[in-house]
């Protein structure tokens, strides 16, 4: 019996050009080693890179282009300059006591093997947003794994109201097909919306609000 080839759809071929036409259109990105496979609207990245940031860059570019449902990033990333993980855990620190949005008393980093690790607790998802971006640039960094908590004192109801506002005002977002619920500063988001970018506008529509903790995005994206 013949073996079976999987064949690309029309659709999959034409996301598959306008990723890689995003990907080479990032000022970022200077790898030319990455390569994109589509299959079902889910995209597939492959190949190498210098930097952590290049890796987040390229996973981002993707999730722009319409008709993208999903993407695995299993990019590499090969540093082009090494560095000692007491350097970088020094230069993670110093970078974290620079940043006005980052409570740096409150963060533990742990390094190992260029892999960082950043624990602590914080008032707002912002913050460990800015934790992570700060580090996430710094040279010898392969990866970042964020286990900063956020811990603030709000009502459900309070957290789902201002998430469901946010949604309103958002122009990117048609509230009208989004359903929020929370539940101990947890917030699932259902619905479904007409791109990934809609659906991560979504996502951080919910995150800005205080007290949110964790954000289950089950939001179905349909072109």
């Amino acid at each position: 019996m013949p073996a079976t080839t999987k064949t690309v759809s029309v659709e999959d071929r034409q996301i598959r050009n306008a990723v890689q036409h995003q990907i080479e259109w990032q000022p970022e990105i200077t790898s030319e080693d990455i390569s994109v496979a589509v299959h079902d609207h889910v995209v597939s990245l492959t190949g190498f890179v210098h930097s952590h940031m290049e890796k987040v860059a390229a996973e981002k570019a993707a999730k722009r282009v319409y008709g993208v449902k999903g993407v695995a990033n299993d990019i590499e990333v090969k540093l082009g300059i090494e560095k000692s993980d007491p350097e970088v855990t020094r230069d993670a620190v110093e970078i974290l006591q620079r940043s006005y949005s980052v409570p740096d008393n409150r963060i533990k980093v742990t390094v190992k093997n260029g892999q960082v690790l950043l624990e602590g607790t914080v008032d707002w998802h912002y913050q460990r947003q800015a934790a992570e971006a700060a580090v996430r640039d710094l040279t010898g960094v392969k990866s970042v794994s964020n286990r900063i908590e956020v811990k603030a004192g709000v009502t459900p109801e309070d957290v789902r109201t201002k998430i469901e506002e946010a949604l309103r005002r958002s122009a990117e977002v048609d509230a009208r097909r989004v359903v929020v619920t929370t539940h101990d500063g947890s917030v699932e988001l259902r619905g479904n919306v007409r791109s990934w970018a809609e659906k991560e506008e979504a996502e951080a529509a919910a995150w800005a609000a205080p007290g949110v903790t964790r954000v289950e995005n089950r939001i179905v994206v349909t072109p």
